[in-house]
């Protein structure tokens, strides 16, 4: 780490997390004046807008526009370098393009690093606040009952229940059957199951008022009982769905869900897929866009940067629209859902390659 990384990389952090701060804060500005009616008339508390929706509103935008922050911060700290004949300097004094690189993906591999961490682990448990408030003051519809479910929660073990309240935890009209080679074995009913929150495992659910049948050859034994402490391998985020759920997923909860449906057969696992691949994918969009950014603007040229600059905007606006549209043919057309998430990456590979290979000449 020379004197020159250092002084390309502050350029390039500072200006990165200045352009952060500029664009997010005109964002709160318009999304506060869209929204304040609806939160006088809510009747939304100050501390709950401040803390539950703009504390958890900026990091999730942020993030989601990573890459475009990215791409504008090279942009512009290194085409104002390179107007300033500071590359130029660099050049000339024997630094090559290949080392001039070095600061920039440094500086790429921490924004990547922070925003992989912020949307796999922290944005996710914010998120759910954030949709917990939009509920509460934007009346955002969600789901929080649902009715006749059936799902297979083991080899053979099929639960089906006829009512079920979300906000209680609690469902109605409960029953189990387990099979062993297509036969029936064993047959549970219950009025009520009430899953346990304050249990120390998971997967813990109470039965009220409940029959089981054992079947044996042509011999039955029934067992009645109030109540019955059970685990079944069934959580409520099994049972109700809503739209943008996954996002409330850390990545280690998203896996340990994907790989629970994928035993059970369950095909509603795609949107789960994309998103967790997608953070990834995303991490190493920081990578391409510098390469691209710093590519585009790191010679200096009469009459500005201003054909450049629209390029590189249009790459990276496009860049996100293509990201968008590889998930909506994943969940909607049956695309692979890594193939979704990484196909934007690998084609701006392509075009970022270009670019690094044409800036020395």
């Amino acid at each position: 780490m020379k004197r020159l990384d250092w002084y390309i990389i502050k350029k390039f952090i500072g200006t990165y997390i200045y352009s952060i701060v500029l664009i997010i804060s005109i964002s709160i500005v318009f999304d506060y004046n869209e929204h304040m009616a609806k939160f006088a008339s809510t009747h939304a508390p100050w501390r709950a807008i401040i803390f539950d929706y703009y504390a958890n509103f900026i990091p999730y935008f942020a993030n989601l526009f990573s890459p475009l922050f990215v791409f504008i911060a090279v942009i512009f700290f290194t085409s104002k370098l390179a107007s300033n004949s500071e590359i130029i300097a660099m050049l000339a004094a024997g630094t090559s393009f290949r080392r001039l690189m070095r600061p920039y993906m440094l500086s790429a591999a921490f924004i990547a690093v922070v925003n992989f961490g912020l949307g796999a682990y922290i944005i996710p448990q914010g998120n759910v606040v954030l949709q917990n408030f939009e509920t509460l003051y934007k009346n955002k519809k969600r789901h929080t009952s649902a009715q006749n479910v059936q799902l297979q929660v083991g080899p053979g073990i099929i639960a089906y229940i006829q009512q079920y309240d979300n906000n209680a935890k609690r469902g109605y009209g409960f029953s189990l059957d387990q099979f062993e080679n297509k036969k029936l074995v064993s047959h549970m009913t219950a009025n009520v199951i009430q899953y346990d929150t304050i249990s120390d495992t998971r997967n813990h659910w109470k039965v009220i008022n409940y029959k089981i049948r054992t079947l044996k050859g042509l011999r039955e034994h029934i067992t009645t009982g109030a109540e019955l402490d059970t685990m079944i391998m069934m959580e409520p985020m099994d049972l109700v769905f809503n739209k943008g759920q996954q996002e409330t997923f850390t990545s280690p909860e998203l896996r340990r869900y994907i790989s629970k449906q994928q035993e059970r057969g369950s095909v509603n696992v795609v949107q789960y897929e994309v998103e967790y691949h997608k953070r990834i994918a995303t991490s190493f969009a920081s990578f391409i866009l510098t390469i691209i950014g710093a590519s585009l603007s790191s010679r200096k040229r009469k009459g500005g940067m201003g054909l450049y600059l629209g390029i590189g905007l249009a790459l990276s606006f496009s860049y996100i629209l293509l990201q968008t549209v590889s998930a909506t043919f994943a969940i909607n057309a049956g695309w692979p859902a890594m193939l979704a998430a990484w196909m934007p990456n690998i084609i701006y590979a392509f075009i970022a390659y270009f670019c690094y290979r044409q800036a020395p000449n």
